[in-house]
Formats: C-alpha cells, sequence, structure tokens
C-alpha cells in the first residue's frame, strides 16, 4: 500500500494515539521514507525531526526516575 509523504508525516503525531502494532507500523514506514533518496530532502528532513521528537518522548516515558540507560 502507498501512503502519501504527507500522511506517513501526520501519521507520526498519532504513536502515541495507536495501538502499538500501528504504531511500529507508522515509525517503520517513516524509516523507509528515510532512507529512500528519491523523496525531497525538506520532506526527510521534517519526517525525521517528527520521528526524533516522537522517539524522545517515548524514552521519556518509557524510562522512569529509578531507571536509567
Amino acid at each position: 500500500m502507498q501512503v502519501s509523504l504527507q500522511t506517513a508525516y501526520e501519521n507520526l503525531r498519532l504513536l502515541e494515539q495507536v495501538d502499538i502494532v500501528t504504531s511500529a507500523s507508522y515509525r517503520k514506514l517513516a524509516q523507509e521514507i528515510l532512507a529512500d533518496p528519491s523523496v525531497s530532502l525538506s520532506w526527510r528532513q521534517a519526517i525525521s525531526d517528527r520521528l526524533n521528537h516522537a522517539n524522545h518522548l517515548l524514552a521519556l516515558v518509557t524510562v522512569g526516575s529509578d531507571d536509567s540507560y
């Protein structure tokens, strides 16, 4: 299934609102877009920024005050 770049970008805002399988699918799609040199740099940068932000939020939620890396 082909998904537009805009849809992939918007899906990254939903990662905390969807089930874990859907979230993983959205992240995988974002990674595939980032690896595709035919996608414009501006789209790859926007998706990268949003994915990075989502990953940062996940790390904050996952790692409690008593946990460490």
